[in-house]
């Protein structure tokens, strides 16, 4: 009697065994791309590794996966023409020959920023500042260059990034400074004559805080007042498990869909390492990590931070699902947690988990939550 009960038990174990298997496999070929089909656009950024051959099986499941792509550094300023008259286009070409061959929507980020720009933009050769109308030579220049190149291939592109503070003023970068809030207009403008038929976008994160959200807001009805063709607006998500809370993230939403324009959420992923309040320069050694506690999970991520995680995620695709009538596209900041930037931000040799796939590309309790959002949606 005994041995029956075991050989039933055994069976039973089996049995279900194989289902969860089956159901994982099943769900690992289900794409987000499909899944959200009738809601929004989903993506991720693709790094100059992916595009060399050197993440194994991570293209295939950008393939898979997604329906479109976003640069995330080969189309930056520096990593694009890092001298003068010396540009590097085979990584820019191979980005846009990945986007075409698999009929995504392509994205290009980004033409005016205040970071990973080259040393010499701002300078003379003599070490000094440049003058106002030469600096806004350059940009120009830059700006046709690049948009120009990718004239009818590329379908969007972030013009301007991340160019608002935490209280809503504009950002004193050098492009302020040097031509004033007119390089603004500008750089839309010279981005829609270089690329007529692109959408063009404003970039930026933290736009689920009040007052930075105003800035924008404020920001982008000045362009329009001046009839300047801006087209959506990027709203960074850079998050938390816990922040922003969605009540903010839907606040921001229905503000910027006001402005007639486009809503997008890019640079996804959820962190899911602690900070501490002075861990606010990027680059911080990987000694400050030891010595803080600030890197936990070092190995593997515990079953109950993997639960937190997917919980989070299916939250915020569950909103996001709310407002797809607002959201244009939802692009994620990477294709795998082992190619995430946040494995070494804010202090290097972190090891983080902040993606709906692992090291490894296979799908996470993360990814299954999000695909479980529309299915049980579509139930109601």
């Amino acid at each position: 009697m005994y041995l029956k009960k075991q050989k039933s038990r055994f069976a039973l174990i089996l049995v279900f065994s194989l289902f969860m298997s089956w159901t994982r496999s099943s769900n690992a070929q289900t794409s987000l791309k499909e899944i959200y089909k009738n809601d929004f656009k989903v993506g991720a950024a693709l790094s100059a590794r992916l595009l060399f051959g050197r993440t194994p099986g991570a293209a295939n499941l950008v393939k898979q996966q997604y329906n479109t792509i976003t640069a995330e550094n080969v189309l930056k300023w520096e990593p694009f023409n890092p001298q003068p008259d010396s540009f590097r286009l085979e990584p820019a070409d191979r980005y846009v020959a990945f986007g075409e061959a698999n009929g995504m929507f392509i994205v290009g980020h980004n033409l005016v920023w205040h970071q990973q720009v080259p040393d010499w933009l701002f300078k003379n050769e003599d070490g000094s500042t440049v003058d106002r109308e030469t600096l806004i030579d350059r940009m120009r220049d830059h700006i046709f260059k690049e948009a120009g190149r990718y004239k009818e291939k590329i379908d969007g592109w972030d013009v301007v990034n991340e160019a608002v503070n935490s209280d809503g003023s504009l950002r004193e970068s050098s492009w302020l400074k040097i031509i004033g809030k007119d390089y603004l207009r500008m750089a839309f403008q010279f981005a829609h004559q270089a690329a007529p038929d692109a959408e063009l976008y404003y970039n930026d994160y933290d736009l689920y805080k009040p007052a930075k959200r105003e800035g924008v807001i404020r920001m982008v009805k000045n362009l329009q007042k001046q009839g300047v063709q801006i087209d959506g607006i990027g709203m960074q998500g850079h998050w938390g498990l816990n922040v922003p809370s969605l009540q903010q993230v839907q606040e921001s939403i229905d503000a910027f869909s006001q402005l007639g324009v486009k809503v997008m959420i890019t640079e996804l992923d959820i962190t899911i390492l602690p900070r501490t309040k002075d861990m606010n320069a990027a680059n911080l050694s990987t000694g400050y990590s030891m010595k803080h506690g600030l890197n936990p999970y070092k190995n593997e991520l515990p079953d109950s931070m993997q639960t937190k995680l997917a919980n989070r995620y299916a939250a915020i695709f569950r909103l996001f699902h709310k407002n797809r009538d607002k959201i244009d596209r939802v692009t994620f900041w990477g294709v795998n947690d082992g190619g995430s930037w946040l494995n070494n931000w804010p202090a290097r040799g972190r090891t983080d988990y902040p993606l709906l796939f692992d090291r490894n590309n296979q799908p996470k309790p993360a990814f299954y939550k999000v695909v479980k959002v529309v299915k049980k949606m579509d139930l109601n």
